[in-house]
């Protein structure tokens, strides 16, 4: 039999082995209270604990602390369309980016459904602008899945030492609101009036005023756009997209040709085919036409359409090359059609093509320069026109 030293001895050593399995249990909870599922950042309740530490170091010390909250523009779309799995990854791609756009010290964390809430010490409003800003391109050159471009809407806000922690989180969820009635896919600050993004009708007037210079520049160019913008709404329709992808398609549409204000009228009405030169003069307009539209808040995603709406499905386009679903579904929509109308068209170095002969030409090249699915629809869209009949509704 064991003696009353050695029982004690293995008494405490069961003691010992069921502390170390208690708190095992108890860090592994914790983990899984601190820790998303699905993206693995922190969870809303763990930045709330640190927002309280980091506003008492901010009182301390007079250092400027900022709060941004992230919302996925359009994501119950998307879900309903690709599946909660597209959705996911979704989720995953965005927390990639704010993990890879942040610095170290910087907390990222996911708060419901889509949201997500950035916790940046030592970081003014200008600068938590600029840290969201990069957050919003990124995500919209990457694709998450079945999803081209992920979208996003963002509000931030200031810690002021008069104030709660909680109140700085609120202030960020007020200007997360004010962006997304603003149309979304940008960065508000709140809750000065003053620092917020120009209201949506300014945004409009801009697109209107920038076709009116089209239009005003090249008689040619600016019909050339109101025309595609029809065939341009049909197919996307067409296609089964929804209102605000078929409203940034359209603004893209009637705009793509808008860096041809930089080309000079040399180039731009010359009586037969460019040279070498000039041709490569006249494939900068893309470029441009994205410059002048990033340059007005809210048309971001807008600029990526016209920068590739002259890739090819095959990778042999212009800026960059791009080449299949890489390339963005209203730049593929924007080529075809914006093809069809100018074979259509008399030029000044051609007579234009018959119907027939343009829907050959369209036909011939789908799955090279053209996206098939794209061709396939504005034909039938074309077919619909010709006979009389309204387009079909998605």
């Amino acid at each position: 039999m064991l003696g009353r030293r050695e029982r004690e001895a293995q008494l405490e050593e069961l003691l010992a082995e069921s502390r170390a399995r208690i708190d095992e249990l108890e860090n592994e909870l914790r983990a899984h209270t601190e820790t998303d599922r699905v993206t693995g950042l922190a969870t809303l309740d763990r930045l709330r604990n640190q927002l309280d530490m980091e506003a008492a170091r901010a009182r301390r010390h007079g250092r400027a602390l900022s709060v941004a909250v992230l919302d996925v523009d359009d994501f119950r779309a998307a879900c309903a369309r690709h599946g909660h799995a597209a959705g996911d990854e979704i989720l995953r791609t965005v927390a990639r980016a704010l993990v890879e756009q942040t610095r170290a010290h910087d907390i990222s964390c996911r708060g419901a459904g889509d949201e997500f809430v950035i916790l940046m010490p030592e970081t003014d409003l200008q600068g938590a602008a600029a840290c969201c800003e990069r957050i919003l391109h990124e995500l919209e050159t990457t694709r998450a899945g079945e999803v081209e471009s992920v979208r996003m809407s963002a509000g931030i806000a200031v810690y002021e030492r008069s104030e709660s922690p909680a109140a700085v989180l609120g202030s960020a969820y007020v200007a997360l609101d004010h962006s997304r009635r603003l149309g979304g896919h940008r960065v508000t600050a709140g809750p000065d009036e003053e620092a917020v993004t120009p209201e949506e009708n300014e945004r409009r007037d801009a697109v209107s005023a920038l076709a009116v210079t089209l239009g005003e520049r090249d008689r040619y160019t600016g019909d050339h756009s109101e025309e595609v913008l029809k065939l341009v709404e049909d197919v996307a329709r067409g296609l089964g997209l929804d209102d605000d992808e078929v409203d940034r398609i359209k603004a893209a549409a009637l705009l793509h040709d808008i860096g041809k204000v930089a080309i000079s009228d040399d180039i731009l009405n010359k009586d037969g085919p460019l040279t070498d030169d000039e041709w490569k003069v006249m494939k900068d307009h893309t470029v441009i036409g994205e410059r002048i539209l990033r340059a007005i808040p809210g048309l971001g995603s807008v600029a990526r359409i016209v920068r590739h709406e002259h890739e090819r499905w095959d990778g042999a386009g212009y800026p960059d090359g791009i080449a299949g679903e890489a390339i963005p579904i209203g730049s593929r929509i924007i080529l075809a059609c914006d093809a069809y109308h100018a074979m259509t068209s008399d030029r000044p170095y051609r007579e234009a093509m018959s119907h027939a002969e343009a829907v050959a030409e369209l036909s011939r090249h789908a799955g090279t320069q053209f996206d098939e699915q794209v061709v396939e629809v504005l034909v039938g869209q074309l077919y619909l026109t010709r006979q009389g009949g309204a387009p079909a509704a998605a």
